[in-house]
């Protein structure tokens, strides 16, 4: 297995290399040109979360997290396409049968077959927005699966759906038009390339070998709040990106502070380190676009590309929890602004 040190130094290479000076390009392509996500491949990447028995590099979260600050400050449309794949990985590393491990683990790790993931739907409240019920052997989906990412440049989607006894049920579904399957792709102010689209089910057959795990919504729920930290590297790395663009070490320290309280992160911790993390790609950008001036708003130019993608990173794995917190801070924050500049006003002479 690498060191860790070399698989950060791998990445840091190929964000250097190629995704960073293609960051543009790829921002204003209709789809994520698939040269960005080979030069992934090539590097290892893919396999990060992989058992080195099927080629993986077994990171631990804080070398995960190391890399995917490096890979988003380089192009986030690429990381945000290639952090889905990992999901499909470490449950068929974990959970899936002896079949499935031996036909996709190493493809996975290798990057020869790339995954999707579609979740979001339960994490909304209400009635499941995607079922899957059991019929003679196989799965049949119904209802739509929203904000999956990668559409033509992925193999297949991790796919979660509720079965009647109230689970989720993970398939591997391919990504190709199918009966049952219909596409509608999604629009994005920002990384628009990752091709993101809405996937419909209408009596979509899946076959039981593509099921990885069957687990109770709780244990879901749980896992979940337990990984919520991971998104936060997102904005730092768009936030140390920023910096030196601008050539300056004023958000280094910060950069640090918020890094260390997400690894530090509790279940009571987290979506204030997610806030904190997110509000600072936010401020780094700005500052970006100020230290340009108008040139800044022109395409070509970096500073309006972060600026968009900051944005995108305060809603990217937001949950309720993290929106309410997120509301709450910048109410708290303008309240406070509202009583200095109070306190500052000029006073009449009694």
């Amino acid at each position: 297995m690498p060191e860790s040190a070399q698989v950060v130094a791998r990445a840091r290479e190929t964000a250097e290399k190629v995704l960073f000076p293609g960051a543009l390009q790829t921002d204003r392509c209709r789809v994520l040109p698939v040269e960005r996500l080979d030069a992934l491949a090539d590097a290892g990447l893919y396999g990060l979360f992989g058992p080195a028995s099927a080629g993986g590099l077994e990171a631990d979260p804080v070398v995960a997290a190391e890399v995917t600050e490096i890979l988003a400050g380089a192009c986030l449309t690429t990381a945000f396409v290639w952090m889905q794949h990992h999901s499909a990985v470490l449950t068929v590393a974990r959970a899936g049968s002896e079949a499935l491990r031996r036909e996709w683990l190493a493809p996975l790790c290798r990057g020869e077959r790339r995954a999707g993931v579609a979740f979001a739907g339960l994490r909304r409240p209400g009635p499941p927005v995607l079922t899957a019920r059991r019929s003679e052997g196989r799965w049949i989906l119904n209802g739509s699966a929203p904000w999956v990412t990668g559409w033509g440049r992925v193999d297949v989607v991790h796919v979660a759906a509720r079965d009647l006894d109230g689970n989720v049920v993970w398939l591997l579904v391919d990504a190709a038009a199918a009966p049952g399957l219909e596409v509608e792709r999604l629009e994005l102010s920002a990384v628009n390339a990752s091709a993101t689209v809405c996937v419909r089910f209408e009596d979509h057959e899946v076959g039981p070998d593509r099921v990885t795990l069957i687990e109770p919504m709780e244990t879901w729920q749980a896992r979940d709040a337990a990984g919520l930290a991971g998104n936060g590297s997102f904005p730092l790395g768009l936030a140390h990106r920023c910096a030196s663009l601008i050539g300056s070490d004023m958000f280094d320290g910060e950069i640090a502070l918020c890094r260390r309280r997400l690894r530090e992160a509790t279940s009571e911790t987290v979506v204030e380190a997610r806030c904190r993390s997110a509000e600072l790609a936010v401020r780094a950008a700005a500052a970006l676009v100020a230290a340009g001036g108008g040139r800044s708003v022109l395409v070509e130019e970096h500073a309006q590309r972060l600026a968009r993608e900051a944005m995108f990173l305060l809603v990217f794995g937001q949950t309720p929890s993290i929106r309410a917190a997120q509301l709450r801070r910048e109410r708290e924050a303008s309240e406070r602004i509202v009583r200095e500049l109070e306190y500052d006003e000029p006073r009449p002479d009694p």
